[in-house]
């Protein structure tokens, strides 16, 4: 596994993904870098309250700001400008297509900091470049394995080399399932799920021993593709070793796998020749479902036993009255 990292945005890729209208700035201002997911309505700052602000954020100017900055004096506004238009500070967005205010566009100009503007409501504006910020600077890491999308559930399938992990997926791609990635998964954190997804050179590509690397696409479809897929179920596999205590029943303890400070549900599976592996895979991943609807068949089965034992120690019972 690799180390863990954060994504990275520029002011540039935020101007052309909400299409902003800049109001000032060069190509050069739009190089500054978005490290941190959230953004700034700047009424304390307006105030001259500084203490425990993160300069960093984006920053919103809205309706009150700008009803605030109309009662503010010449002087006072070039001043508290000075706070949010700083080298730290990547850029300041206007909302509801208000005119910048002279006297910001005056400072930036000097600075060359960018301004943009556009006409959507303030709340919309934060939520959604939040929402973007969450994506893009979300923690990310590489983990080993495939990770396919069986009967919906986003299962990563791990295990040493050599384990038959491409080979397994391969079987389950001619039964219906789709491959999201196979070998390497770039995965992600957002909010509380795990993103999976391929990276650029390995996309739709399967490395099958003894045939080499085949296009899926272009085998099975594209819809045996897709490009990102939650991580839901962590499918572990090792070669079988009669050694081991192996899940029996099915009513031991869940076993987890942490990703990205997630504990994701995680299964091992032996693998030994003569065991369809993508049949176990798919009835794995059916018995994960039903637990998550809240069916156990675990449970049901120990229920089952103790039926019987009452019933038999009834029946004991009774022969010897």
């Amino acid at each position: 596994m690799s180390e863990k990292y954060e994504g990275k945005v520029t002011v540039k890729e935020i101007k052309e993904f909400f299409d902003y209208e800049q109001i000032t700035g060069d190509e050069k201002s739009l190089e500054r870098w978005v490290v941190v997911p959230d953004v700034n309505r700047p009424g304390l700052e307006l105030s001259g309250y500084t203490k425990l602000t993160e300069p960093r954020r984006v920053v919103i100017i809205g309706n009150k700001e700008q009803e605030y900055i109309e009662e503010m004096s010449e002087e006072l506004q070039r001043e508290r400008y000075k706070l949010i238009t700083d080298a730290l500070t990547p850029c300041i967005v206007i909302s509801r297509n208000y005119d910048c205010p002279p006297i910001l566009k005056e400072v930036a100009e000097s600075v060359n900091f960018p301004i943009f503007k556009t006409d959507g409501p303030t709340f919309r504006v934060m939520a959604d470049l939040i929402t973007l910020l969450d994506e893009k600077l979300a923690p990310m890491d590489t983990l080993h394995g495939v990770l396919m999308s069986i009967y919906g559930v986003g299962v990563l399938i791990t295990g040493e080399s050599g384990m038959g992990k491409s080979e397994i997926a391969l079987e389950l791609i001619k039964r219906g399932h789709v491959l999201i990635t196979d070998d390497r998964v770039d995965v992600k954190r957002v909010h509380n799920v795990i993103k999976g997804t391929s990276p650029e050179l390995l996309e739709g590509m399967l490395e099958i021993r003894g045939i080499g690397i085949i296009d899926v696409a272009k085998m099975f479809g594209a819809s045996a593709l897709l490009k990102v897929f939650n991580v839901d179920y962590v499918i572990k596999l090792e070669k079988f070793n009669d050694k081991s205590d192996y899940m029996r029943v099915g009513n031991e303890d869940t076993q987890y796998l942490d990703i990205l400070g997630l504990d994701i549900p995680t299964i091992t599976l032996p693998v030994r020749e003569g065991r369809s592996m993508a049949v176990i895979v798919e009835s794995a991943v059916t018995n994960y479902r039903l637990r998550e609807e809240g069916f156990n068949s675990a449970k049901e089965f120990e229920n089952r036993v103790l039926e019987y034992i009452h019933a038999e120690n009834a029946k004991r019972r009774e022969e010897e009255e």
